[in-house]
Order: structure tokens, then sequence, then C-alpha cells
């Protein structure tokens, strides 16, 4: 264990020394880390899935996950809840998001065909939510129209933490370390955890934003502290949530949504007290879980070995292949019908939805929580050769879609877009 930590680390430094240069060549810290986890594994082949099969992996991967909802749900461009184009957002994950996952049952159904429907729906709930790790500057590139870039980032910040309750309920159903034999009380058990996490999540949000903002203005605390108190704070929601009998992931999420709206309107108010509290607060936050998400790419390397030593089969690459193209693109056009968006700027958001730590993190509790056999093998084969296959498709090629859509005359057509 301590020389895969070391070489984890190790790699993590090495690409954090040559970030700018690697970026350049379209390398990202995805592509870095899950090369360096191949290496390790294949020194270390016979280790490996026991190492990700324990108790204390799937813990350390909820708690980035929680991390992971938190900082989503505070970090939406552009000072608002549900950004600047609010009714886009809402066609993409109220009508698309559904549609995709409903999509991905069906194609894993007749992909995997002598699979439970309920295990169908945990895959579903995996491949679905998308993640700009894999591809960090799409959202900033300016040669998008800002709807588009506004689209996609309240999308991949609110999408997982909406999947999550939809997740656990599959992951009850299908066989997880606590499984309920029938849908009703699945469902009834998943409703009462996300109804007590909603709450809870609530509550924390709010009162640590006024905390904190209280202590501000009293003069109880430092620049360091307060981005202390920030990083804290989705570990409590989480650990609070999973203590009440909640969802722990939809505690964080919900927690770090009311942080972000109480404190914004606190700021609002005290405009005369020019607060001190702002978005560098929240620096440390992001660094952290920047660097927990670089350990998730180092696991998918590991996984990839052991995916590799059981065999892939092909259908569950093409089901792979359905998933990063037709389940996403087919949804997000149907939903956008009518919209003002011009048809390129509809086939951009479909096309640009890569996968990353969601899909990480919620393959490795699923592998972990469910039984050993074809179902726990199809969780892992599925979960890495998505993620795979979006580092590539979409780290590596969206440069080249997002040039190809911004030929000469696709800026001016960009700026009347962004003007209606």
């Amino acid at each position: 264990m301590l020389p895969t930590i070391l070489a984890a680390a190790v790699m993590a430094l090495i690409r954090s020394l040559a970030a700018l240069r690697l970026q350049r060549w379209h390398l990202g810290a995805p592509a870095t880390m899950v090369f360096a986890g191949i290496v390790v594994g294949l020194s270390i082949e016979d280790s490996v899935a026991a190492a990700l099969n324990t108790e204390v992996a799937q813990h350390a991967a909820e708690i980035i996950l929680a991390f992971l909802l938190f900082v989503d749900a505070t970090e939406v461009r552009g000072g608002k809840l549900w950004g600047n184009a609010p009714k886009l957002v809402g066609r993409v994950l109220l009508i698309a998001l559904p549609l995709s996952l409903g999509a991905a049952v069906l194609l894993g159904k007749l992909a995997f065909p002598g699979l439970p429907w309920a295990l169908m729906l945990v895959i579903a709930c995996i491949v679905v939510p998308i993640d700009f790790a894999p591809s960090e500057s799409v959202v900033r590139d300016t040669r998008l129209a800002s709807r588009v870039r506004s689209v996609l980032n309240v999308e991949s910040g609110y999408n997982d933490g909406i999947v999550s309750p939809l997740f656990l309920f599959a992951l009850l159903l299908a066989g997880g370390d606590s499984a309920l034999h029938t849908p009703t009380e699945a469902l009834t058990s998943a409703a009462g955890q996300a109804v007590k996490a909603i709450i809870a999540g609530l509550i924390i949000g709010a009162l640590v934003a006024w905390l904190l903002h209280r202590a501000d203005r009293a003069g109880w605390t430092t620049d360091q502290s307060r981005r202390f108190a920030v990083l804290l704070t989705p570990l409590i929601a989480y650990s609070a949530g999973v203590e009440i009998g909640g969802n722990g992931f939809v505690t964080s999420f919900v927690c770090g949504i009311a942080f972000r709206y109480v404190h914004r309107v606190l700021v609002a108010r005290r405009q005369a007290h020019r607060s001190a509290l702002g978005s560098h607060e929240v620096v440390l936050l992001e660094d952290v879980t920047s660097l927990l998400t670089m350990t998730m790419w180092f696991v998918v390397g590991l996984a990839a070995v052991v995916t590799f030593e059981i065999g892939v089969s092909w259908q569950a690459a093409l089901f792979c292949l359905g998933a990063l193209t037709a389940v996403r693109i087919i949804p997000v056009l149907l939903s956008l019908t009518a919209s003002p968006l011009n048809r390129r700027d509809r086939l951009l958001l479909g096309l640009l939805g890569p996968r990353g730590t969601t899909t990480i993190v919620f393959g490795l509790i699923a592998y972990n929580s469910l039984p050993d056999g074809p179902g726990a093998d199809t969780v892992l084969q599925t979960t890495v050769l998505c993620v795979l296959g979006s580092v590539l498709l979409h780290g590596m090629g969206s440069e080249a879609l997002i040039s190809r859509a911004a030929r000469p005359g696709r800026l001016r057509e960009t700026a009347r877009s962004t003007v209606a």
C-alpha cells in the first residue's frame, strides 16, 4: 500500500510542476494520473483488486464525492443559482437527464440481458453524469457562446447531486450492502434518507454561512481560519447526514447550495461593511478537492489493470461507446427543441459531455457494495471503459471540436446568440 501511495504522490507532484506545459500538450491531470496508475498497477497486479475492493477504499471514495458535491454546488459561475440561462439549464436537467438515464438503462439491458434491471439503473447512474475534470478549460473557453458555457457549467455542477439519490436507491435494490428486496422498500428507504438529508443540508449550510459571516464581522476570524471553516463544512455535512440515517451525498450537495445562497445574501445586505468573505474563502477547499480527485484518476489506472485482467467484453465496449455518444447527444437535442440556441450550439452541448470523478466514485462505491460476480465485474468494466473513453474523446478531442465550431464567422454567430 505504501509504495502505491508514494507513486501516486510523486506523479501528482510531477504533474503539478509541469502543469502548464502538459496543458499545452492537452495532457491534463486525468490522462497523466491514469497513466501512472496503469504503470503502478502492472507492477503490483496481484494485489490491485484486493486494494480496490475494501471498506477503506469505499469510505475514501464517499468522502471525496461529498467534497466534490459541495464544491459543485458552490462554484457555479455567473453569480446565479441556475447560471445565466436558467431555462436552458432546466431543459437539460429536467428533460435530457432523465431521458439519458432511461436510454442508458435500455441500452444496458440490450448489452447485458442476463443482468437485472436494478443493476442497469446502477450502471446508468454511473455513466450518465458529466464532469469537466477531463476537459477543465471547456467551461472557460470564450470561443463557445456564453450560454453554452453557462449550461455546461451548471449541468456538471448539479447533475451528480440530482442523480445520487437515484444511484443509492438502485444500489439498495440491486443487492448492495443493505439490500432491500422490493422496489417499494428501496424507494421508501431512499425517500426517507433524502428527506433527512435535505433538511440537514439546509440547516448546516445556512448555519455555517451565518456563523462565518457573524464571526467575520466581529473580527474573530483570520483568512486562514475562514478557509478552514469552509473546508470542514462538507465533511461535517456528509458525516451528519449519515449519522442521522440520511443520504450523506444529498446532505453535502444541499449544504453547498444553502451555504452559497445564504452567504451571498448576507454579503449583499452588508455591502457597506465590505465583508472580507469572498471567493478566496473557497480556494483551499477547491485545491484540496482537486488533489483528491487526482487520486481518483490514479485509481482509474489501477482499476484498468484489473479490468483488462478480467477481460473486456465487446458488449461492454459497445455500451460505453453508446453512453458517451448517443445516450447523451440525442436526449440533449430533444430537450433543446424550439430553444433559442442555434443547431450548432445544441450539438455542442450534446457532444461536450465528459465523464469524470462522479463516474469513478459511483463506480467504486458500487463495485465495493455489490457481491462478487458478474454484476460487480460489469460495473468495474463499464466504469473504467467509460472514463478512459471520455479522457480520449473529450479530454483530448474537445479542443479540435471547439476549434472546428469556431471557424471563421463562428465568433460573429456566437456574439449574436449571446446578445439574444
